[in-house]
């Protein structure tokens, strides 16, 4: 009777679960499908810019929105859900160039650029690994690649749910796709930006990118042979230079901000200043201006080539086209005038084919062949002072029969400034293993996550690098040393928003002659450049220099 009783209890609780678990699942679908509608929402009105980056950003009414509910509504199962797949996986690729909009802008103060950036992949997580570590940026690997792979996947399972739900409850559906659309029209009329149309216009943008992209490289193929000193004899080129050795120092990093309106620039001020007095005092002159680099926060590269080319490089698909070709630049303006021309740079670790195609080094210097035998120092395999003097001891104090033109690419002030070098007595210097001995600050967790500490760092790393090349011209400099020092871009991260593409250029001499050649540039005095002080873009440097120092088009 017990047993009885039991199995006649335990009926009504089985045929009770299904319909005590129905408002649990509409519940749950009801949350899926208002989850959806925020992911599509969110996607197609998020901004791709850090300037308008807040919560009323999203207080928009899409339009793209409204238009796939309502063609989903009247269309068959088979073509609403091609609709569905086709309109998830534009907003997907949307969505990802968003992101990488918002990077680009953040790093490098410009947005994404699909025809040339996608190679920088691999020098990114080259550069990263070399900054972080390599366990470090792996993880990083794989949090983006998770990242991707569910920004791709996201919208196409939203805008089906979407779909599906719409069509489902079909007159519901067309009226509030029709209130919402006259809403949009009237709001878009009124001039209102909450009416929203942004996810379309930055698909035309993209389109439009790639069509830009691909004429950019008809122009510069029509302005590469454009060159006033392209047959130029060497002996009629740089005759106002002879018998000089000439080093062209690009300073990572070094950018207008640096001297001029940021919470570090104080610092550096007071550096310059005393390098200033300290270079003028051992008979030095010293006259300093400003260029307007070709990129900004990184791709060092494409200032190098600005510079030495005399045309704007700002991408990578126009620096490989440049580098291809048989441009005059100023190694090659030097070398054919009679120097012999050198690359330093201590950051690559191996063969450079542009240094021998197209700069037409005579040697090129490297991690490899430098001698360097200390610790890392992040990025910087080594510290500038270091390579600094191994140039001299390998090239300058040799008794060349041919005076030496050297780009040389110092390194220690590049992000992310969590292991700066100090200035030691230049006889100690060795084969650097000194430096395993000097104590840095090496906490990258903290740096990141600090933005205040992050400037103080970057301001000690310019402030050290400059600081070694004004030692380094004291020790080293006489009548023959002419030296170039110019910044390659601003600094990422911590440049001020807003900020130039201006970077500082000096020129330093013991010989008053060289100085006395360009005093119609109306540069300042001193390594100090003033608010006053007079701008020119990067890519007009070369002729005006060719010009100065005696050169013939």
């Amino acid at each position: 009777m017990g047993a009885q009783q039991t199995e006649h209890d335990s009926e009504p609780v089985t045929e009770a679960a299904p319909a005590e678990r129905a408002p649990v699942r509409a519940g749950i679908a009801v949350a899926v499908t208002v989850l959806a509608l925020l992911l599509v929402w969110a996607g197609l009105v998020v901004p791709d810019q850090t300037i308008v980056f807040h919560a009323g950003a999203f207080a928009r009414l899409p339009l793209e929105l409204i238009l796939v509910v309502a063609l989903a509504v009247v269309l068959p199962t088979v073509p609403r859900r091609v609709l569905a797949v086709t309109a998830g996986v534009v907003l997907a690729v949307l969505m990802v160039v968003k992101l990488l909009d918002f990077g680009f802008i953040t790093a490098f103060d410009r947005p994404f650029d699909p025809i040339s950036d996608s190679a920088y992949v691999g020098i990114g997580m080259e550069t990263l690994r070399d900054g972080v570590g390599t366990k470090s940026a792996d993880l990083v690997l794989v949090a983006i690649v998770v990242l991707v792979i569910a920004l791709l996947a996201l919208p196409v399972l939203a805008l089906l749910r979407l779909t599906r739900v719409a069509a489902g409850n079909r007159e519901w559906a067309l009226r509030t796709a029709a209130v919402l659309g006259v809403l949009w029209v009237a709001l878009r009329i009124a001039g209102a930006p909450v009416a929203s149309s942004s996810a379309a216009s930055l698909a035309a943008d993209e389109v439009d990118k790639i069509r830009s992209g691909l004429e950019a490289h008809r122009i510069l193929d029509r302005e590469i042979p454009r060159d006033r000193f392209r047959a130029t004899p060497g002996n009629q080129l740089l005759t106002g230079l002879r018998g000089k050795d000439v080093l062209l120092l690009f300073v990572e990093s070094y950018g207008r901000a640096a001297v001029q309106g940021s919470s570090y620039s104080p610092g550096i001020d007071r550096v310059l200043d005393r390098g200033t007095a300290q270079l003028r005092a051992g008979g030095f002159s010293t006259c300093t201006g400003y260029l307007s680099s070709s990129t900004f926060g990184g791709l060092s590269w494409l200032a190098h080539i600005t510079m030495q080319s005399g045309i704007r490089i700002g991408t990578q698909r126009g620096y490989d086209q440049l580098a291809k070709s048989n441009r005059l630049t100023l190694a090659t303006a030097f070398k054919r005038a009679g120097w012999r021309t050198i690359a330093d740079q201590p950051v690559n670790k191996r063969f450079w084919p542009e240094g021998r195609d197209f700069y037409h080094y005579d040697k090129v210097y490297d991690r490899r062949n430098i001698g360097y035998r200390g610790p890392g120092f992040g990025i910087a395999p080594m510290p500038d002072q270091f390579d600094l003097e191994s140039l001299q001891r390998q090239e300058l104090a040799q008794r060349h029969d041919r005076p030496v033109f050297a780009e040389v690419d110092l390194i220690s002030s590049h992000t992310p400034w969590t292991r700066i070098p100090r200035l030691v007595p230049w006889k100690q210097l060795g084969d650097g293993t000194i430096f395993n001995h000097v104590p840095v600050e090496t906490s990258t967790a903290k740096l990141f996550g600090d933005g205040a500490r992050a400037r103080k760092a970057y301001g000690d790393s310019i402030q050290y690098t400059m600081s070694t090349i004004v030692s380094f011209m004291r020790r080293y400099g006489n009548d023959n040393l002419v030296t170039i020092l110019l910044g390659d871009h601003q600094a990422p991260a911590v440049t001020p928003r807003g900020a130039s593409h201006d970077v500082p250029i000096s020129i330093i001499a013991h010989d008053p002659k060289v100085t006395a050649q360009i005093k119609s540039w109306g540069w300042q005095d001193g390594l100090h450049p003033t608010p006053q002080t007079p701008v020119w873009p990067m890519a007009a440097f070369r002729d005006r220099f060719l010009t100065a120092f005696g050169s013939t088009p």
